[in-house]
């Protein structure tokens, strides 16, 4: 840890010495983290599509990425509200950067914390969750997209091993990832039950990284197509039980939308605050915008969408803390908070006016990803058809208690 960094945490931590304030202590920390280090930064990594690996390896140093990942595996152990308050402050600044903080906690960890054996925890999500190195989770193909259980990439059994072909697309983290956890099916006609879970090392033979370039938004996360071209893995690599690969993906994929709708309550408040700054500051016709109506009525969404958005969010975090399944309130809180952020970037940038293209405010870039939020983590469409059977009866809401 550097001088400075070390400066940076122990005056935050000083702050609040109360055994209970560990909480409190992380956000003031990462409210302070954002401001000075990454804040300087994000509008040239966002511009040249790479975020600075030494910015990545300053965070893990300081414990960003334990997450909910108990402290036994590697993780800060904290509990879901701080967790989600923690990606949305970083998200005011970045949410790309939020979604590194999520991941260990979310899509890439999750699923090995809950199946995977303890070899596995200690090879991958050790090492995760402390920033030593990052994963993906390749779920998303070009054909399938959110329909996971209609996958084509498939597997054979070759004695022990495993051999799987196929392909995944729009996969994050392809210049940084370890490792990938990745799902095929051994047999397409038993749908879910066919269906496999598995860790593949980066160095894995057969293995094709294909990165997309210039995306609308997102730009500082490299993501891209993965290929698998008769990919040999061992049994050490299977994820849970063989078969079992549907749960595995369902377990990830609640927490990977609890942190989706996180970024997205910090990209309103962004949004938010920089719209009340500007019209305060911007004076047309001889007097504030900040006394135009019209401008009055966008902050006022504004600030009722991104108080709502955070409390279903919190709403959801606390049922996953209590061991619960969430599958409906996280795809209400995923869709709700994704809708919320595009809606006050798209406000933020009416208020601005020709300022907002400019590259000197950060609103432009809130809109451009606040539009890839509501596709990420399954599209906003299909979670609105989720819910709709949910309420109808059509389909179960999956939201019982954990089993011990």
């Amino acid at each position: 840890m550097s001088a400075d960094e070390q400066t940076i945490e122990t005056r935050v931590l000083a702050a609040d010495p109360a055994p209970d304030g560990t909480g409190k202590a992380i956000l003031r920390l990462a409210a302070e983290f954002a401001e000075r280090e990454i804040a300087p930064l994000v509008a040239d990594y966002d511009r040249e599509e790479q975020i600075p690996r030494d910015l990545l390896e300053r965070m893990g140093r300081l414990g960003f990425f334990g997450g909910v990942v108990p402290e036994e595996l590697g993780g800060m152990g904290l509990d879901y509200v701080t967790f989600v308050q923690l990606i949305e402050e970083i998200s005011k600044t970045c949410q790309i950067i939020g979604t590194f903080v999520s991941m260990p906690s979310g899509l890439v960890g999750a699923s090995i914390e809950t199946y995977g054996t303890p070899e596995q925890q200690a090879r991958w999500l050790r090492p995760l969750a402390q920033g030593e190195i990052f994963g993906a989770a390749g779920v998303t193909e070009p054909r399938s997209g959110s329909d996971v259980a209609g996958m084509t990439t498939t597997y054979k059994r070759h004695g022990d091993d495993f051999v799987l072909s196929g392909a995944k697309a729009w996969i994050s983290n392809l210049d940084v990832a370890s490792f990938f956890v990745t799902f095929a099916s051994m047999d397409r006609s038993l749908g879910r039950s066919g269906i496999t879970a598995f860790i593949i090392p980066r160095d894995t033979p057969g293995l094709g990284l294909h990165p997309y370039k210039d995306k609308l938004g997102f730009r500082p996360i490299c993501t891209g197509e993965v290929v698998l071209d008769d990919v040999r893995l061992g049994p050490d690599a299977v994820l849970g039980e063989e078969g079992g690969g549907w749960d595995v993906a369902m377990t990830a994929v609640e927490r990977g939308r609890l942190g989706v709708a996180a970024r997205g309550v910090g990209m309103a408040q962004a949004c938010l605050e920089d719209t009340i700054a500007y019209a305060r500051e911007r004076v047309a016709f001889g007097r504030s915008i900040a006394e135009f109506q019209i401008v009055q009525s966008k902050i006022c969404d504004m600030s009722v969408g991104a108080t709502t958005a955070r409390l279903l969010v919190a709403e959801c975090a606390r049922t996953l803390e209590s061991g619960a399944r969430a599958r409906q309130l996280t795809s209400m809180a995923k869709m709700y908070a994704s809708d919320v952020a595009q809606r006050s970037a798209a406000d933020a940038m009416q208020v601005f006016g020709a300022a907002g293209v400019s590259p000197d405010h950060r609103v432009g870039r809130m809109y451009r990803d606040a539009k890839v939020l509501q596709i990420v983590e399954g599209s906003n469409d299909v979670h609105r058809a989720l819910i709709g059977e949910i309420e109808l009866g059509l389909r179960s809401s999956g939201e019982r208690r954990a089993v011990a």
